[in-house]
């Protein structure tokens, strides 16, 4: 998320009248525990709102909105020696991918800001605790059985509603997104201006639409993307592919990331697997015949198998690893 993306969205949060259960605005930092349970209670409340995200938000007054900036710099701050983004991380169960910004919103009004994903498929916990805002307080949830049932009922995990960027434009949509593979592949005309490539976006569940801009979603990204590499969120899903010389890990002889959407790069990520596999050469009548010990086919349908059914909520890349006499994949 770029800078000018930042300062739309928290002016966007500014603008709601009062702190809710998935915004939480601090003045003051206080301690690194208080993060974490503000972490969890807040992930578990835009669940239970059908929110993507729920933030917090230092340098900001919870009562007016006002930006009056705060001395913490959540990204280089430490619990102990450790950097407390990772502190936080190990500390949270399930390890939900949030992310911290660092925003110089005036001169001399830092502000520091935790964009949380919401929980799915159970609670996230914080040193084994579950927390949840109950308005504007954060509390245990194990004390709000209701509220705990909600989280469970919510958590079906898909990826047309799962945001990977939000607060985009129209020309950043495009300027992210691999548009013209989908209507090749489609084999439909690519429209004549950047509305009906939206459109046909919003109807295919590859972006979504919020308030004056738009959202990319996860199953957007992870299909079209220019680069995996812009979205934090689905990054790690990237194909790799490892060479190893013999029967074992012991040297590997070159290694690809594959960092493209899925329909965007996956012919020229078959090209390379297919080319690193071994083949033999015989004579026909009139050419040499290269003869696959693999057929490309057979290949082709284990690597698509391998991203269809892969765990999407599982960090960690997807890979292809090709040994002497055998082709392993891993997801």
């Amino acid at each position: 998320m770029n800078k000018e993306q930042l300062f739309s969205l928290i002016n966007d949060l500014k603008s709601v009248p009062s702190e809710n259960e998935w915004i939480e605005f601090k003045h003051n930092f206080h301690s690194c525990e208080e993060i974490g349970e503000e972490i969890s209670a807040l992930s578990n409340a835009a669940c239970i709102h059908k929110q993507s995200f729920g933030y917090l938000i230092f340098g900001i007054q919870d009562n007016t909105h006002d930006v009056v900036g705060t001395n913490l710099k959540a990204k280089s701050h430490k619990k102990g020696s450790e950097e407390l983004e990772n502190w936080l991380a190990t500390r949270l169960n399930p390890r939900i991918d949030f992310s911290i910004h660092e925003i110089e919103y005036e001169e001399n009004k830092h502000i520091s800001m935790f964009i949380i994903p919401a929980a799915q498929n159970r609670p996230v916990t914080f040193l084994h605790q579950a927390y949840i805002r109950i308005g504007s307080y954060t509390r245990k949830l194990m004390d709000f059985e209701e509220k705990e049932r909600k989280i469970w009922q919510n958590s079906t995990y898909c990826l047309e509603n799962e945001i990977a960027m939000s607060n985009l434009s129209m020309s950043e949509i495009i300027s992210l997104l691999s548009t013209e593979t989908y209507f090749e592949l489609m084999k439909i005309p690519y429209p004549s201006n950047q509305a009906g490539v939206i459109e046909k976006f919003l109807s295919e569940q590859l972006i979504i639409k919020e308030k004056s801009n738009y959202a990319i979603t996860k199953l957007g990204a992870l299909l079209f993307a220019k680069n995996l590499n812009d979205f934090d969120s689905v990054y790690r899903k990237a194909i790799r592919v490892i060479v190893y010389k013999g029967k074992g890990k012991v040297e590997t002889e070159r290694e690809q990331l594959f960092d493209k959407g899925y329909c965007v790069g996956f012919a020229g990520m078959m090209d390379w697997i297919n080319g690193q596999l071994p083949a033999s050469e015989t004579i026909g009548r009139t050419f040499r015949v290269e003869n696959r010990v693999y057929p490309e086919v057979s290949i082709r349908e284990l690597v698509t198998n391998m991203i269809i059914h892969q765990d999407f909520e599982e960090k960690g890349f997807p890979m292809v690893e090709i040994y002497s006499d055998r082709v392993l994949l891993v997801r």
